[in-house]
């Protein structure tokens, strides 16, 4: 477990990017969503990895690079953000498949014990050439997030619907005060 690695998490379209980009703003490591890197590679190439074509191999192929980015984040100082992770990617293979690696992996690989979730905003909710989805969809993926995080013994603390400024205090206040990165 990384004690470093914090998760953001939650319903898509909730503004975990932008909040993601604030913290880097702030000199913060931050991990940009597989999923995303996943379309864009899959596009670009002409592939089938896509949640809308072959949604069980997107979601597998999210699951090696949220593990790659794991590894890639372990010398990274301070704080490292995650916009979503391994454990999005493998509560999306469970709910899709049924296959049992919530746990395994899930308990194998932890984060940080706090994971922030940004909840359905339908004022800033909107479809993008990497979000094909609706909103009804987005608030089931938040529904079965809440549950996985809390099966996982993870405190989920939810975003609150603020400027992305005072999102980012919020999640930093919720952090113990970060110590200096070993020199």
């Amino acid at each position: 477990m990384s004690d470093r690695f914090v998760v953001l998490s939650g319903c898509s379209g909730g503004g975990k990017s932008t909040l993601l980009a604030e913290l880097a703003r702030r000199g913060y490591s931050v991990v940009e969503e597989p999923g995303r890197r996943i379309v864009r590679e899959e596009t670009a190439r002409g592939g089938t990895a896509l949640p809308w074509v072959d949604a069980e191999a997107f979601v597998r192929r999210a699951i090696e690079m949220a593990l790659e980015d794991r590894e890639s984040a372990k010398d990274l100082p301070g704080w490292v953000f995650f916009d979503r992770g391994l454990i999005d990617a493998i509560s999306a293979l469970t709910d899709m498949t049924g296959e049992p690696t919530l746990h395994e992996l899930g308990n194998r690989h932890r984060y940080h014990s706090k994971v922030f979730l940004t909840p359905p905003w339908p004022e800033i909710y909107e479809t993008d050439p990497e979000r094909k989805h609706g909103l009804a969809q987005a608030e089931a993926e938040y529904a079965r997030l809440i549950r996985d995080y809390d099966v996982l013994g993870y405190e989920v603390l939810e975003v609150p619907k603020r400027p992305v400024e005072q999102r980012a205090d919020f999640v930093l206040a919720h952090l113990p005060v970060e110590r200096p990165a070993a020199r």
